[in-house]
């Protein structure tokens, strides 16, 4: 089993890479952000490797870090998301990017992904997000209380503070994250112009 190769970039093709490896060359497949993070030809570049092995093929497929890896091997563990969509997936997001957005709930960022539709944004997001607190930087009780606000089971103040800051034109996916973590700053207490000016704030850093 090949866990990492470390070679001379030979040639590039439109979703992989050659790499020559004293004289051999593999075939990596890799996302787009892992291929444009790689130096030019003739340089040496190292790659993090998972293989594919089917009865018509072998396949090799190569990721900038540990991360991107393992957020490729738990995509594919969602109904719907194959090798393919893994890598359209990595391609749009980086892996803290991902881990966040499934911390998050954000359904709508997982969904930009070419080839991913809102049903299996979703599943990403309802399958993985018990996996997305050992990548994400996300604080584990605001990515709590942003899913409450998401399936409308908030307080009244943090539903109503979100709501504003929405209406001043912030994604609803930050607006939660910022009155989630206005709330626990502020406390149950808190009324909804305090959130507000809290979450303005969180917007603002």
């Amino acid at each position: 089993m090949i866990g990492k190769l470390k070679g001379l970039v030979d040639s590039y093709g439109d979703d992989h890479v050659i790499l020559d490896v004293q004289g051999v060359g593999y075939l990596v497949h890799c996302s787009a952000r892992t291929l444009q993070a790689l130096p030019g030809a003739g340089e040496v570049a190292v790659l993090f490797i998972e293989t594919l092995v089917r009865e018509d093929m072998i396949r090799l497929y190569g990721f900038a870090s540990p991360a991107e890896k393992s957020w490729f091997l738990l995509l594919q563990n969602v109904q719907g998301v194959g090798s393919k969509v893994a890598l359209n997936v990595l391609s749009t997001l980086s892996p803290s990017e991902l881990a966040n957005a499934v911390a998050l709930g954000d359904r709508a960022m997982v969904a930009r992904a070419n080839g991913v539709g809102p049903k299996v944004a979703a599943r990403i997001v309802a399958e993985l997000k018990d996996k997305a607190p050992g990548f994400s930087s996300v604080d584990p009780a605001v990515a709590g209380l942003a899913a409450q606000i998401e399936d409308r089971q908030a307080p009244g103040p943090v539903a109503d503070a979100v709501s504003a800051l929405v209406n001043l034109g912030y994604a609803q996916i930050q607006a939660s994250a910022a009155v989630a973590a206005a709330f626990r700053e502020a406390g149950e207490e808190a009324d909804t112009a305090r959130l507000i000016r809290l979450g303005l704030k969180e917007l603002a850093r």
